[in-house]
């Protein structure tokens, strides 16, 4: 039978004492977590610690990122569905993390048009897998992240044209992704290495289209940046493969306006942060790019 009366027993006392010690303890322990910052150097313990009250983009809590999804494994849609995902995508959240906004990837209407369409003001930065080239810098600003990334060349299996550098492309219809640099590199082989004999320049609205024609022999090659190029002979159930890598080589950049200078400040601070932390190396370390981790 339990027991009834107006004073309670000295096991109730101990009781509530206990309780009492481990709620101080509790807070003690909350306080120095805030007073620390945490205790183990994770994206959510520096979630938020970038001042970002100086930046008009970031005033409504978002960063609208423009972005040409179609480029594995740097971005891409996850098979079936229109949400984005890769490198690029992982980054970005990331830092998004650090400055304690959300991030919000948009598809461009075409790779080529994409600098013109930042300084369009349609989005808040690009990033794309876009190589940093003088051309481009002169336009807009950078924010280097990764890289420096070289070009290259994509086969069908057993490289039955014996591609084996840049000169063995002359002559030869050659595939990439309009508005690319691989375009442009194509361009000026034809007017130095392959001035004689030119490529027969391929472009295409994305870069697995481009794939998908030299998957069925219309095009002896196709370029695109290194890791792309990797993963599509990865994809590609033994059908092409990589024959040349890594030539003009240069990083990737967070493309921002000229006039945005907080935003450039706050997404070096975060890109620092998420190196700082591990995570930018746990994030290349996930889809295979550790080699090109930007210094």
């Amino acid at each position: 039978m339990r027991r009834t009366g107006s004073r309670p027993g000295w096991w109730l006392l101990f009781a509530a004492l206990v309780g009492l010690m481990v709620v101080i303890a509790a807070c003690s322990d909350d306080d120095d977590d805030e007073e620390d910052g945490g205790d183990d150097g994770s994206p959510t313990a520096a979630a938020g610690k970038i001042d970002i009250s100086s930046v008009p983009e970031l005033d409504d809590g978002t960063l609208l990122v423009g972005s040409d999804i179609a480029y594995p494994p740097i971005e891409f849609f996850e098979e079936g569905t229109d949400t984005p995902t890769g490198l690029d995508v992982d980054l970005m959240n990331a830092m998004g993390v650090a400055m304690g906004v959300d991030v919000e990837f948009t598809q461009v209407a075409d790779f080529a048009g994409i600098v013109g369409d930042l300084t369009s003001e349609r989005y808040d930065v690009v990033m794309s897998a876009i190589s940093i080239t003088p051309e481009r810098e002169a336009e807009i600003d950078f924010v280097p992240y990764f890289g420096p990334a070289g070009t290259g060349i994509l086969v069908q299996a057993g490289n039955p044209d014996g591609i084996a550098s840049i000169e063995d492309l002359c002559g030869k219809a050659v595939g990439a992704q309009v508005g690319t640099f691989q375009v442009e590199q194509m361009t000026g082989f034809n007017a130095a290495e392959c001035a004689d004999n030119p490529i027969d320049i391929k472009e295409y609205p994305d870069n697995p289209a481009s794939v998908e024609d030299l998957k069925l022999g219309r095009t002896a090659a196709q370029l695109s940046d290194d890791p792309v190029a990797a993963y599509a002979a990865l994809l590609s159930d033994e059908l092409l493969e990589v024959t040349v890598t890594g030539f003009d080589s240069a990083p990737y950049g967070i493309g921002v306006r000229k006039d945005s200078t907080e935003l450039r400040g706050v997404l070096e601070e975060a890109l620092a942060a998420i190196k700082k932390d591990g995570t930018y190396d746990s994030i290349l370390a996930d889809w295979g790019q550790e080699a090109l981790a930007l210094d």
